[in-house]
């Protein structure tokens, strides 16, 4: 059973469309990894699903529920605002940037929303965060602004942030694009942590070494379609693809 999943989903800005016909379903504990060229609408699609951008057309359902369903931008259905609030709150994002307050320590930014969405009480919260600070290994950060950390670490807070609500799925976008080449390893890192933890990832990234090694599956997505999808063994070794082999040369 999906946890989360697309059919049909289309996006089109005016003229220009950067999504078409994208079908894409993400099991339970399944890392899913989306790679492909700049301007290939990964990015498009994964902010699709948490409603950042609105679908021209399509369905998406969430843990097997239809959660919307567009054609030709009018909404045929959306969940009422009760559930459609609690579905989306079982997906976690983490962005290119790491979109932290700035005026809030590293233990502030976790607690928010947890205290202010779920209504959680502040003292289980905040033990929470911390539990959560030291499996990202921020243990000695709690109390540090963003501005005092890092690339990597603020990274690492802002997956730290996203994993508070505990979420069913983790939709990571492009999460190390931002870092210097010496921090990145340490973002990899916790990913390949959490994926090992049995957490479900859906994650666009440039980093092919991580994406052979932790991935179930790999989508390859070229001029705003899914062009092939398979395991890492299979499509790095011997895409069918013309697209994918002409995108895997010119990287690898």
């Amino acid at each position: 059973m999906a946890l989360i999943r697309t059919e049909k989903v289309c996006k089109n800005f005016g003229e220009l469309s950067v999504l078409t016909d994208i079908d894409v379903a993400v099991e339970p504990k399944e890392v899913v990894c989306i790679i492909g060229p700049s301007g290939a609408g990964k990015s498009t699609f994964l902010r699709s699903l948490n409603q950042l951008e609105r679908i021209t057309s399509g369905k998406i359902y969430i843990d097997e529920k239809l959660f919307l369903h567009r054609e030709n931008n009018v909404t045929v259905f959306q969940q009422n605002s009760a559930e459609y609030k609690r579905l989306l709150l079982e997906m976690g994002m983490v962005f290119q940037s790491f979109n932290l307050f700035p005026h809030r320590t590293a233990l502030q930014n976790i607690i928010l929303a947890p205290v202010n969405v779920q209504k959680k009480a502040r003292a289980q919260a905040e033990e929470e965060a911390r539990e959560l600070l030291a499996k990202v290994g921020l243990s000695e950060k709690a109390d540090e602004y963003p501005a005092r950390l890092s690339g990597g670490q603020q990274q690492r807070l802002a997956i730290a942030r996203a994993l508070a609500m505990q979420p069913k799925i983790m939709l990571f976008d492009e999460p190390t694009s931002a870092l210097d080449p010496e921090l990145v390893g340490e973002v990899l890192q916790v990913m390949k942590q959490l994926a090992e933890s049995g957490m479900t990832m859906l994650v666009v990234t440039h980093e092919m070494g991580f994406a052979r090694d932790v991935a179930d599956r790999i989508i390859f997505m070229c001029d705003g379609m899914v062009a092939e999808e398979g395991e890492p063994s299979e499509l790095f070794t011997n895409p069918k693809n013309p697209r994918t082999k002409q995108f895997l040369n010119s990287i690898l």
